[in-house]
C-alpha cells in the first residue's frame, strides 16, 4: 500500500507512534509518505520506502497567525494525487481529522476518493477535545473518518463519553520496538550517574501540568531519604522552572539531574531500577512501555489506559493521583528488595513483549485492508 501519515513531529506520545508505526510499514514493504511541518522526530534513518513531504509555512502581513489547517489541507490533496496514495492514516483529531475531510472532498471533485483512518491519541479527546469550542468540528470529523482507532479502551469509552460516535472505534495498543528498546550493558554509564552504588529513578515527560512533575521530585525526595539513589529527569516544558524550585527547597538537586529532550532514552533506560509515572491523565503511557521493555519496573498512578497496561504487583505497582506517601512506599519496597526488584524486571519485560511492533503493525495493516475494502464498496 502507498499510506500517507499526518502527525504532529514532536516527542510527544501521538507522533512517536506515528513515526515509528511508518518504519515498521515501511520494513513491511508498505510505501509510507509523512505529511508535516517539520521531519518528526524520530525518523533519523533512511529507508528507501520512506518519503517527507513538508509542509510549508505561509507568511502574509493579513495573518496574525499562520494558516496552517489550509496549508496542510492543499499539501495532502498535492501527495495523494501526484503520489497516489491508497489511504491516508492522521494521528491526532485536532486538525488532523478536520483537515483530512476537506482535502478528501477536494478529491472526490477530482475523481479521487481517498479513505481516511483517524488515530485518537488521548489530549485531542479528553483535554482539547471536550472544550466546547472544538467538540462540534471533532465530533463531526471523527465520524466522517472511514476508519477510527484509540490507544486503548478507556480512550475509546471516553470519546463515547464525550462525543455522538456513530462508528465503530477500534482498540490498537501502542507498541514497542524491542531493536531499539531491550536492557544492554551500560555499565560505565552506570558507573558515571551513580559512582557509589546508588539506586536510579527515572522519569521522561513533556513537562505539563498533567504528568505531575513535582510528585516525582516528592516521591524521590522521600525514597532517597531510605535509600542512596539517583533521579534522571528526561525532557523539558513548561513546569521544568518550577520543578527546578522545588528540588531546591528540598535540598535533593544534588542527586537530581535535568536532562532536557533526549533522543536515546533507551541507554537512560538502560541503566535504571525503577520508572515514574504519576500522571493525572494518560490514555495508554508510552514512556511506561518503553521503561518495561527495558525491564524497568514501574510505579504509576492509576489513571486512564495505565491500567491496562501496568498490572499492580506484576510489572510495577499502581496508586491514586497525588499519591505520593504510596507510591514512594512502593518504590522503597522495590529498591530495598533486590530479589524482588529482579522479579518485577522480569514481569516488566514479558508484560512489554505483548505489545512487540511484529504483533501491533499487523493489525493497523488488518485494519487498513478493512477500511480499503469497505470505501470500493461504498464508491461502487
Amino acid at each position: 500500500m502507498k499510506i500517507g501519515i499526518v502527525c504532529y513531529p514532536t516527542f510527544g506520545g501521538s507522533g512517536v507512534v506515528a513515526t515509528e508505526l511508518g518504519l515498521g510499514l515501511a520494513q513491511r514493504g508498505h510505501q509510507v509518505h509523512f505529511i508535516t511541518y517539520k521531519r518528526p522526530a524520530r525518523l533519523l534513518v533512511f529507508h528507501e520506502n520512506i518519503y517527507f513531504h513538508e509542509v510549508s509555512e505561509v507568511n502574509y502581513p493579513l495573518f496574525e497567525y499562520t494558516p496552517y489547517d489550509t496549508a496542510l489541507t492543499s499539501k495532502l490533496v498535492d501527495v495523494v494525487k501526484y503520489e497516489g496514495l491508497d489511504l491516508l492514516h492522521v494521528h491526532y483529531a485536532i486538525p488532523h481529522a478536520a483537515v483530512a475531510y476537506m482535502a478528501k472532498k477536494i478529491l472526490i471533485q477530482e475523481g479521487k476518493y481517498i479513505p481516511v483512518v483517524t488515530t485518537l491519541h488521548g489530549t485531542d479527546i479528553t483535554l482539547v477535545g471536550n472544550d466546547h469550542s472544538f467538540a462540534p468540528v471533532v465530533e463531526f470529523s471523527i465520524n466522517k473518518s472511514d476508519g477510527i482507532t484509540a490507544v486503548s479502551h478507556y480512550l475509546k469509552d471516553k470519546t463515547e463519553e464525550y462525543f455522538n460516535i456513530e462508528k465503530e472505534i477500534k482498540v490498537i495498543y501502542n507498541f514497542i520496538d524491542f531493536s531499539r528498546f531491550q536492557k544492554i550493558d551500560k555499565d560505565h554509564f552506570r558507573k558515571a550517574i551513580a559512582p557509589h552504588g546508588e539506586k536510579i529513578m527515572m522519569h521522561t515527560s513533556n513537562f505539563r501540568k498533567v504528568k505531575r512533575v513535582h510528585d516525582v521530585i516528592k516521591v524521590f525526595d522521600k525514597v532517597s531519604r531510605k535509600i542512596p539513589a539517583k533521579l534522571l529527569l528526561a525532557g523539558d516544558g513548561p513546569e521544568r522552572a518550577s520543578a527546578e524550585e522545588l528540588c531546591r527547597s528540598l535540598g535533593t538537586c544534588g542527586d537530581i539531574r535535568f536532562l532536557g529532550k533526549q533522543d536515546a532514552i533507551e541507554e537512560l533506560l538502560a541503566i535504571s531500577d525503577l520508572f515514574i509515572l504519576p500522571s493525572g491523565n494518560e490514555s495508554f503511557g508510552l514512556a511506561a512501555l518503553e521503561a518495561m521493555a527495558c525491564e524497568v519496573p514501574v510505579i504509576s498512578s492509576n489513571i486512564g489506559g495505565l491500567p491496562e497496561l501496568n498490572i499492580h504487583g506484576e510489572t510495577g505497582y499502581l496508586s491514586e493521583v497525588g499519591d505520593v506517601e504510596d507510591m514512594a512506599a512502593n518504590a522503597i519496597r522495590l529498591l530495598s528488595d533486590p530479589e524482588l526488584l529482579q522479579k518485577f524486571r522480569a514481569g516488566a519485560k514479558k508484560r512489554a513483549t505483548e505489545f512487540d511492533i511484529d504483533r501491533i503493525v499487523p493489525q493497523y495493516e488488518s485494519y487498513y485492508e478493512e477500511v480499503l475494502a469497505q470505501s470500493l464498496h461504498a464508491t461502487g
